[in-house]
């Protein structure tokens, strides 16, 4: 195993460790940042005009949005549920669009959106009943 795939390996184990471990409001903040930095690689490999490394952070990019969304607790949350669920059906949905047109544009407009989640979700006290009402960490029970 040469150095760069120890280095990937080391780095898989320790988010695994990092997510294991985080309480739901980091988690929340976890896969937000990380939907922002792929959608960041995938702006510069756009630019660079790479579309298979382009498509695979939009890929991945949407995949963190789709946790996102997997998290949301309707029962709880009710209508901000709801708004977040539409929202991050909405830009999975513009990441499509950025992915086949190759639109550094629509990138922005995800990202910007995702800024604005994020900082709104940070105001939120981890403590807080509304910080607990949104995320739902719970596994999904399978359906019947």
């Amino acid at each position: 195993m040469g150095y760069e795939e120890a280095l990937r390996v080391y780095r898989q184990v320790d988010t695994l460790r990092a997510l294991e471990s985080a309480p739901p409001h980091r988690l929340v903040l976890m896969l937000m940042e990380g939907a922002e930095r792929a959608i960041a690689c995938a702006r510069g490999h756009l630019l660079r005009a790479e579309p298979g490394l382009k498509g695979a952070q939009i890929g991945r990019a949407i995949t963190l949005i789709e946790g996102l969304r997997g998290g949301l607790n309707h029962a709880q949350g009710g209508a901000i549920a709801d708004n977040l669920n539409a929202l991050y059906l909405y830009l999975q949905e513009r990441l499509l669009v950025a992915n086949l047109e190759s639109r550094a544009d629509v990138l922005d407009e995800v990202a910007g959106l995702l800024r604005q989640i994020r900082s709104a979700w940070e105001t939120i006290d981890p403590q807080s009943n509304l910080g607990e009402a949104v995320p739902n960490v719970e596994p999904a029970s399978p359906a019947p």
